[in-house]
């Protein structure tokens, strides 16, 4: 993939290269992903939207921060175009800066949730996954086609200390897959050409970082394709890496009959061989799937959820306010991908223009850059995301915790109050009922409270417990005057989840001679509510299709 040069760009400036190219400074540089749309950049794509996905791109592959410096050499983009394209991201809440690095969070997982949204699977079959995993004691996963390889939609995962580490939305080579021989067996021969090519261009499988180097060639992908073409289902023996196996089935479209996405069962070789999946955990994958493929065929089709509102508006006032640090078409173009969703899987231009208040014109250009890029695919002159959406952000985000959802929240709390924060959970099954801190934020101040994570108190004697115990009292808050230890006062608000339900409180400490109960109430509390809808925020996004564990 290449970019246009910027038009901005005086005589001396570096020169950009093409985002993911290898630094001709740099000869053990990034290797490019094996990106669709070959062929020339069209004249009508958005260049800024290109960078803006390279640098998301990138940040994806490195787990979720780079430095400045390092996101020039990642991309191949000038270090002007970087910091741009950094500070708008940063305005669209897709990444935050911590001090030279630029960091992924949760907000950019609304792209994927688009994506996964509109596919519905996973909404419609993740209870089926999780049930057999629960009765097996083993992981299992729904895995979706990406050109020639395959993505995870959905993880059920044992936590084990040997377990299965894949994220939603990492991308795996097809053919060190039991998954991906059963979407090849319904290849054309120009996808197997696309896949020999790219099995030419990239022998160590490079540009699958989510998979260890390649081991053995594999060579038997196309019999094992035919095998999986008439069994109906495929096995994975230790294809990925020594000692994972997997055993696959597919599950039908009930309209077409084609593959809609692989359920697959995973485990390692000190639990199965992959000859005893086959012959043990087979049957019950079997009976699984056609729960699956039941559930499909009779679930109605859902009705239009809401589309995004305002976005248009709020790119513009961004631009006033932020003048050329903010590129505003990046800021439009990716608006784009929040239009589909629920209900919205195939929309129309005018539906797109209508959904997100842009003209037309900029819709219409943002989505022949993202099909360029293999975002979306048009039919019917419509348009619908493909599994790709998915390596914007999604992965290294999608096994993230509550406790790391927290943190920068904390830190940006306790440095705008001056005082200590922190974030407790319940202990289940404890009485008389005890919380556990699972994050704090230390101040810089000689009198503070020092109370580290993991430690356990009682609920009822500390603000967290209270807002934990009784989290729908008229104030919403609780209060903690001088009961754990003399001198310390605190309040907390709970933190929520998607279904409204309490999972964890926030509270403020203080020392008694610093802050009064009445100035905990008028100074700390819209602070600490307002921080807490921020976790909240985030919460929601990032555990619309991924589990979030509290500890």
């Amino acid at each position: 993939m290449t970019t246009p040069a910027s038009p901005a760009a005086p005589p001396h400036a570096p020169r950009e290269q093409p985002p993911g190219a290898r630094d001709p400074r740099d000869p053990t540089g990034p290797v490019p992903l094996p990106v669709p749309g070959s062929g020339p950049v069209p004249a009508e794509a958005v260049a800024p939207l290109l960078r803006g996905v390279a640098v998301l791109t990138a940040l994806t592959e490195a787990g979720g921060t780079l430095s400045a410096s390092a996101l020039e050499r990642h991309t191949g983009l000038a270090r002007s175009t970087v910091d741009r394209i950094s500070a708008t991201l940063a305005r669209t809440g897709y990444v935050r800066q911590d001090g030279r690095d630029t960091v992924l969070t949760p907000r950019v997982m609304e792209l994927g949730n688009a994506y996964l949204a509109a596919l519905r699977l996973p909404a419609l079959l993740d209870a089926h996954a999780d049930a057999l995993a629960d009765e097996l004691d083993e992981s299992v996963s729904l895995a979706v086609g990406d050109r020639d390889g395959i993505r995870f939609i959905h993880q059920a995962t044992r936590r084990r200390a040997m377990s299965v580490s894949f994220r939603i939305g990492d991308l795996l080579p097809a053919e060190r897959t039991a998954p991906g021989a059963l979407f090849a067996a319904e290849w054309t021969e120009q996808e197997w050409a696309a896949w020999r090519a790219r099995r030419a261009a990239d022998p160590a499988d490079a540009g699958f970082p989510a998979v260890p180097p390649r081991a053995a060639t594999a060579d038997d992908f196309e019999a094992r394709a035919d095998r999986a073409r008439g069994d109906g289902w495929a096995l994975d023996d230790q294809l990925i890496e020594p000692g994972l196996v997997a055993v696959s089935v597919p599950v039908r479209d009930p309209a077409t009959g084609r593959v809609a996405c692989v359920a697959s069962v995973v485990s390692h070789t000190s639990r199965h061989t992959a000859a005893d999946l086959r012959a043990t955990l087979l049957p019950r994958l079997r009976t699984a799937v056609t729960a699956m493929e039941t559930e499909l065929r009779e679930a109605p089709p859902p009705p239009p959820g809401p589309p995004p509102a305002g976005l248009a508006a709020w790119t513009t006032a961004s631009k006033h306010e932020l003048g050329r640090d903010f590129v505003e078409s990046l800021a439009r173009g990716l608006t784009v991908l929040t239009a589909f969703g629920e209900g919205r899987a195939a929309l129309t231009l005018t539906d797109v223009a209508t959904a997100t208040g842009l003209a037309r014109a900029t819709a219409r250009r943002a989505l022949i850059t993202y099909e360029h890029l293999g975002l979306v695919t048009a039919r019917d002159r419509t348009f619908s995301l493909t599994p790709r959406v998915l390596s914007l952000g999604y992965p290294p985000l999608s096994r993230t915790t509550l406790a790391r959802l927290a943190a920068p929240h904390l830190r940006a709390l306790t440095d705008r109050l001056h005082e200590p924060t922190a974030l407790a959970v319940r202990v289940p099954g404890t009485d008389p009922a005890e919380i556990q801190y699972i994050a704090t934020a230390t101040a810089s101040r000689v009198l503070t409270v020092d109370i580290t994570v993991g430690t356990r108190l009682p609920a009822a004697r500390t603000s967290l417990g209270r807002a934990l115990l009784t989290p729908d009292t008229p104030p919403g808050y609780a209060l903690a005057d001088e009961e754990l230890e003399s001198g310390l006062r605190s309040i907390a608000v709970p933190v929520r989840d998607r279904t409204g339900r309490p999972v964890a409180a926030l509270n403020v400490a203080t020392h008694a001679a610093r802050r009064t109960l009445a100035d905990c109430v008028t100074d700390v509390l819209p602070h600490l509510r307002a921080t807490a809808d921020r976790l909240q925020t985030d919460l929601r996004t990032a555990s619309r299709f991924t589990r979030i564990p509290l500890t």
